[in-house]
């Protein structure tokens, strides 16, 4: 398959939101997010490593799991990793404020 092209941000962001349909896939990447920059924060404050490295096994693991079990694709991510993760962060923020 082909890798899609976009000129911008604002191209792809509809992109990214087709992938994520789901309530099921915006919810478990919404908590892996949370979780992640949770124990990447609790990791820099205590300079334990561990927690940086728990923090990117929780953030994709939740999110790549939703893709495979729920969504039934594959993750933006491996194809567009810099807008992913922006959008990632975006659309975490529309889930926690019911705008999505």
């Amino acid at each position: 398959m082909n890798k899609p092209q976009f000129k911008s941000y604002e191209e792809f962001w509809p992109y990214y939101l087709s992938l994520h349909s789901k309530r099921g896939t915006q919810l478990f990447h919404t908590a892996g997010l949370l979780l992640g920059v949770s124990l990447f924060i609790v990791g820099i404050l205590t300079l334990n490593w561990i927690y940086i490295g728990l923090a990117l096994v929780c953030g994709y693991g939740f999110a790549w799991t939703s893709h495979f079990l729920i969504e039934k694709n594959n993750p933006a991510a491996w194809q567009f990793p810099g807008w992913s993760f922006l959008s990632e962060f975006k659309m975490a923020f529309l889930v926690l404020t019911r705008k999505i």
